[in-house]
């Protein structure tokens, strides 16, 4: 018998035509709707792979109803939605996508930086209701992004690529980061902070840190009334990394000035989340990574990893 792949979400033809010459490829037939749990319970009882994505809760459960589980590759850079120490204790490789992501993450990091500064989701939103009636000398206004001070909470691949981009619009970098990056602070005149200064000091604050239990809840009321009541907080990372309940009421309040969110506790977000009734809040359905090359190469990686366990290679992207 071929050894059985399971998919939770669809995936490009390109990639998985492919694999189903060599495996049997099964694949819930929704791009967007998750599989249920008791569909994903009963396709990985006799699965070798399972072929996951970020919103997918890969725990215990799940992996210990996989009896002939090889390799879980997951469709994303973080994998805090997979329990690695059952995966571990039952001898399953995890697999991620790095590398391949660390541009377009970057680009929609500063295009949702952009976009909250200068409030043009808000004002897309009024025109397109009829409410913008005539010029206005302080209709509409936002924040400067060019010549101002960019925090950037987790100095990784990502972190630096925003930075870099940063330096094209004049701004001054400041990061925090569980290691210093003495290479990046020569060359591009980067700036290492403590976290509590990193909040006072910038007009931007950029969180890009993996999800961690470290790092679960970092913001919270007293991080975001250390910044500036001008600031504009950005999360691109996990939505666990911010106290969602102290975030509101710090918009609410104008103790900062807006944020901008691609990911949030719960997703998808539910409509009754309180910060989606906030003007001063822009917010995306978690599309760091989507554009079409990189979806692809994503893909294509996980692919690969997959290939590998079950023709007896190890894969690149072990998540150890």
């Amino acid at each position: 018998m071929k050894p059985k792949i399971f998919l939770t979400r669809k995936m490009d033809e390109r990639v998985i035509g492919p694999l189903q010459e060599k495996f049997d490829v099964r694949m819930w037939e929704s791009e967007s709707e998750p599989v249920p749990r008791e569909v994903l319970l009963r396709e990985v009882a006799d699965a070798d792979a399972l072929w996951a994505v970020i919103s997918d809760t890969v725990d215990r459960e799940l992996i210990e109803t996989g009896k002939k589980l090889r390799v879980i590759a997951n469709m994303a850079v973080g994998y805090n939605n997979i329990d690695l120490e059952s995966a571990k204790e039952h001898g399953v490789l995890v697999t991620n996508t790095p590398d391949v992501l660390t541009e377009t993450t970057a680009d929609l990091t500063f295009a949702l930086l952009l976009s909250t500064a200068r409030q043009l989701t808000f004002a897309e939103s009024e025109l397109r209701k009829g409410n913008w009636k005539s010029w206005s000398p302080m209709g509409f206004t936002g924040m400067d992004v060019g010549g101002a001070t960019l925090g950037i909470v987790g100095m990784g691949r990502i972190g630096e690529a925003v930075a870099r981009r940063a330096k094209g619009f004049n701004m001054d970098v400041l990061y925090h980061n569980r290691n210093r990056k003495p290479d990046a602070e020569a060359e591009h005149g980067f700036e290492y902070r403590e976290l509590d200064r990193l909040l006072e000091e910038a007009d931007f604050v950029v969180l890009l840190t993996p999800y961690t239990p470290e790092t679960a809840g970092l913001i919270g009321a007293r991080e975001l009334g250390l910044m500036k009541r001008t600031a504009v907080l950005i999360n691109v990372s996990r939505g666990g990394i911010v106290d969602e309940t102290a975030l509101y009421n710090a918009l609410a309040d104008n103790t900062i000035w807006a944020a901008g969110l691609d990911v949030f506790e719960t997703e998808p977000v539910p409509l009754e989340n309180p910060l989606l009734s906030l003007p001063n809040v822009t917010v995306l359905p978690h599309i760091g990574s989507a554009s079409i090359k990189t979806r692809l190469a994503m893909m294509d990686l996980n692919a690969q990893a997959i290939v590998d366990v079950l023709e007896g290679r190890e894969p690149k992207n072990i998540v150890r």
